[in-house]
């Protein structure tokens, strides 16, 4: 149950004002916390809301039928998320630089991890806060085998199916050498696809991808760590440091609009006000004990994430 009626329609709401006839706009789009297609959180945890990549198409297509709009920034502030959500997005932002021929500035705030450093990299330059977390290039399986744990209480899972790897994954069973395999074959994939991202669109980084004999000390740009804003800039994660401002500045600089207004694009029941205003679920807060996710579970399901998970 929501106290206003539900609509999927998306408002324009200006929160930054230009100056003269014709200025043209600025788009902030949101790139915020678990990055997924599927709905989750909800009025009071009761119920679904926002499929934050069927949110972040419409933006993208609202601000692509828009000839007054002269650029977009992404708000990134996120640890990432699936692996397909991640690079959906990112492909999406590609095939939007192409058809418009805009251009996309990525400003991060605490969190730019994993999947959502995946998709700054598809803007034309990243300007990082200074004390943000950046990187976690890398990718991580999750799951759980109970076997040992249900047969002291004296219970055993019983299960028929066809194929050799058809159980690959199932938390009641032993998983197999062949199993280890076959999931250790698809992470390294989609971590060669991760690293050549990155290569592909930040040139300014240097270092290779560590081969499989590397000792377990490599702490580089491909270890799977974050880094702040200001070493990020240094390792060619990023252009520049500088606050959300300043991503709007280098919007304008690159779009030739140097006194576009700035507008976000909210549901008629969000909260809008600034170009700080608070998205629809609260940002990522980071600290060296946890990191609380919204939108996330406190298990997520068994996948293959981009996902930075301290």
């Amino acid at each position: 149950m929501t106290p206003v009626a539900d609509t999927t329609t998306l408002e324009e709401e200006q929160v930054q004002p230009g100056s003269g006839w014709g200025a043209g706009k600025i788009a902030i789009i949101e790139v915020q916390g678990l990055l997924s297609d599927s709905r989750s959180g909800g009025l009071l945890g009761l119920g679904p809301s926002e499929n934050k990549l069927s949110l972040f198409v419409q933006q993208l297509d609202k601000a692509e039928k828009d000839s007054d709009v002269k650029a977009i920034v992404l708000r990134v502030n996120s640890p990432g998320g699936t692996v397909t959500a991640s690079d959906t997005m990112y492909e999406l932002v590609q095939r939007f630089k192409t058809k418009t021929h805009k251009p996309v500035v990525a400003s991060t705030e605490e969190v730019a991890a994993s999947g959502a450093y995946y998709v700054c990299c598809s803007a034309d330059r990243i300007v990082a806060h200074p004390t943000s977390l950046i990187g976690s290039i890398g990718v991580i399986f999750e799951d759980f085998d109970v076997t040992d744990g249900l047969g002291k209480i004296g219970v055993q899972s019983r299960t028929i199916h066809s194929g050799t790897l058809k159980e690959m994954g199932s938390p009641f069973k032993h998983p197999t050498a062949l199993e280890d395999q076959v999931m250790r074959e698809m992470v390294d994939e989609y971590y060669q696809r991760f690293t050549a991202v990155v290569k592909q669109n930040r040139p300014m980084v240097k270092e290779t991808v560590p081969p499989p004999s590397q000792p377990m000390d490599y702490q580089g740009v491909f270890s799977g760590r974050v880094f702040s804003g200001e070493t990020a800039v240094k390792l060619g994660l990023a252009d520049q440091t500088g606050l959300l401002e300043d991503a709007l500045d280098v919007a304008r600089q690159m779009a030739h609009a140097p006194n576009a207004s700035v507008v976000l694009y909210k549901r008629p029941y969000g909260y809008g006000g600034s170009i700080y205003a608070q998205s629809q679920a609260p940002a990522p807060q980071a600290n060296v004990l946890q990191l609380n996710i919204p939108g996330a579970q406190s298990i997520l399901p068994t996948g293959l994430y981009y996902l930075w998970e301290p």
